[in-house]
C-alpha cells in the first residue's frame, strides 16, 4: 500500500504543471533557430557588432581580448554560465544598466532555456568552437 501512493504521488508530481515563467530543459535544435535572431550582432567564432559567442561560458563579462565593450559591460562582475545567461537574456539593460546591447530581451523561459542549451552544445563543439 506504502508502495502504491508513494508512486501515485510521483506520477502526480510529474505531471503538475510548472510554474509560471519555469523552463524545461532546454532543446539545443530550437535554441539553434533562436540564434538565428542573434546573428545580426554576434557569431560564434568571431566579434561582429557584438562579441563572439566561442568561449562564453566561463568567460568573465567584457572579457573578449580585443572587443569594445561600453564601459557598463567591461565593469561588470559577472562571469557567463546558464543562470547569468538566463538572467541576461531576459532583460540585458535591466541586469547591466549601460549596456550597449540594445535588445529588449526574451520574456519566454523555454525560448531562453533552448538558446542557453544550443550555446552550450555549440561551445562545446570543436567544429563550431575550435580550441
Amino acid at each position: 500500500m506504502k508502495r502504491t501512493v508513494a508512486t501515485a504521488l510521483l506520477v502526480l508530481a510529474a505531471l503538475a504543471p510548472l510554474p509560471a515563467g519555469a523552463a524545461t530543459a532546454g532543446d539545443p535544435a530550437r535554441g539553434e533557430a533562436i540564434y538565428a535572431r542573434c546573428l545580426a550582432c554576434h557569431a560564434l567564432a568571431y566579434n561582429r557588432t557584438g562579441p563572439k559567442h566561442c568561449g562564453l561560458f566561463g568567460r568573465r563579462a567584457g572579457g573578449v581580448a580585443g572587443f569594445s565593450y561600453s564601459p557598463a559591460m567591461a565593469h561588470a562582475d559577472i562571469v557567463w554560465n546558464g543562470n547569468t545567461l538566463d538572467r541576461f537574456l531576459t532583460n540585458p539593460t535591466a541586469m547591466i544598466p549601460g549596456t550597449a546591447m540594445g535588445y529588449a530581451g526574451i520574456a519566454d523561459a523555454q525560448e531562453r532555456a533552448d538558446l542557453i542549451a544550443w550555446l552550450r552544445q555549440a561551445n562545446a563543439s570543436p567544429t563550431e568552437c575550435p580550441p
